[in-house]
């Protein structure tokens, strides 16, 4: 077992779990997400800094009996809600992470599933996914979760090189993944595989043959995400210790946009920076942006979208209207304080206008729908590119300027949006920088 990394501050929580009804923004109505957080790994990834572990933590917290202590989390979710003044929302997706979710049997999934079910709501058609590790599914297996009610299954798969899989300390062989992810299409489940570009190592014929595997298997979804070495981690420290080289931004930024090429030729679209969701000629005549494409997972547009979403289990963050908390970490403290009737929030923060503005733009900009120009902030000064493209103030001179420097798209601002070129998806955080001003 390896110490979760330290409990973020913020203020005291109730212990009751009450939400203040002033803040939950009822007259929003936003749709509601879930995430399941499973702590439970057979081994921790050296790169890994997520709340998991390798050991169980007594009843309520360890593989085989965890299913009681989300299910009462879940009914105090339902409680909490109720009791703001909340209508009640069946939720629109629900996400089983980790961890490996699939360190859980079958059964002990479906409880869990249908629990929630029962005690929250899942809405008709919701997309229901379960992030897997390839060593830990069966064929059986992917059948009876698909017949339990899971839509989507989302392989970690990370690399095609087994050289690579060995330095992040995955457990799985290459060979593994076009397995896992025919008996999940058989299963009739979408599928999804998870790339990770940049680790220590990795030469960029290492990273082709990953993409070009991964395509290979022709799944619904591909995620690309950048290694990020964080400290400490156990390559945390082997890249301390000069053990590991430290990952080069420009190998990771060249390796990105190899990612955008193939994947694009192979009728892949972007919806947000690190996902890529398979195009249906349903979905390139429909005229609608490419956030709305069929094989784009719902759940991650929860987040870029600012819904609300609840999550249940060890160091779990939540977010209802203008509330964010988040769960203890530690297993074995979090299933002791739901037996007590207790929350197992540890603490949260209230989100002032000014940091809603931040996020909204951060997290808006991030996708292939971008942010309306109209909603940019604005300052006391005017200049005529504000006025032309239809800003208003010193905002429209920003977005001018980041027109000139190829980060959005001319095009589409001209129309009323923010849309991240190639070469802005590679500097997201500089161009939310730049439209707020700071």
């Amino acid at each position: 077992m390896l110490v979760s990394p330290a409990q973020p501050d913020g203020q005291r929580w109730p212990d009751d779990g009450a939400l203040d009804p002033g803040l939950v923004e009822v007259e929003a109505r936003r749709p509601l997400s879930l995430y399941v957080h499973v702590p439970f790994c057979r081994v921790r990834c050296g790169y890994c800094d997520f709340n998991t572990y390798t050991v169980g933590f007594g009843p309520g917290a360890q593989v085989g009996d965890y299913a009681p202590s989300v299910l009462a989390e879940a009914s105090l979710a339902a409680r909490v809600m109720a009791e703001s003044g909340l209508p009640v929302r069946e939720a629109e997706t629900v996400f089983f992470g980790g961890g490996t979710p699939t360190m859980l049997d079958t059964a002990e999934l479906a409880e869990i599933l249908t629990g929630l079910r029962e005690r929250i709501g899942i809405a008709p058609g919701a997309e229901v996914t379960l992030e897997a590790n390839p060593d830990t599914v069966t064929r059986q297996g992917l059948v009876q979760l698909a017949d339990a009610g899971f839509t989507r299954v989302s392989f970690g798969m990370q690399s095609a090189v087994p050289a690579i899989l060995k330095t992040l300390d995955r457990t799985h062989t290459p060979e593994r993944v076009p397995l896992v992810v025919q008996w999940a299409k058989e299963a009739g489940l979408s599928t999804s595989v998870d790339l990770i570009y940049g680790t220590p190592g990795e030469s960029f014929a290492d990273w082709e043959t990953s993409l070009r595997a991964a395509l290979s298997y022709e799944t619904d979804h591909i995620s690309a995400y950048a290694l990020v070495v964080e400290g400490g981690t156990k390559m945390g420290g082997q890249v301390a210790r000069g053990e590991l080289p430290t990952p080069d931004p420009d190998d990771e930024a060249a390796k990105y946009e190899l990612a955008d090429v193939l994947l694009s030729e192979a009728g892949y679209a972007w919806y947000e920076i690190s996902n890529f969701a398979r195009t249906t000629d349903a979905d390139l005549t429909s005229g609608r942006p490419s956030t709305f494409y069929a094989h784009a997972s719902a759940h991650n547009l929860a987040y870029w979208r600012d819904w609300d979403w609840w999550g249940l289990g060890p160091g779990a963050h939540s977010h209802v209207g203008c509330m964010r908390w988040w769960n203890v970490k530690n297993p074995a403290a979090y299933a002791a304080r739901l037996r007590d009737g207790r929350s197992p929030a540890y603490a949260g923060e209230i989100l002032d206008e000014d940091t809603r503005e931040l996020e909204r733009v951060m997290l808006g900009v991030r996708t292939s729908e971008g942010i309306e120009l109209a909603g940019l902030p604005g300052t006391r000064q005017a200049d005529e590119a504000g006025a032309a493209l239809g800003a208003g103030a010193v905002s429209g001179g920003r977005v001018a300027a980041l027109i000139a420097d190829g980060l959005i798209d001319g095009a589409a601002a001209l129309g009323g949006r923010v849309i991240l070129t190639l070469r802005g998806r590679l500097l997201a955080d500089y161009v939310t920088r730049e439209l707020m001003g700071y």
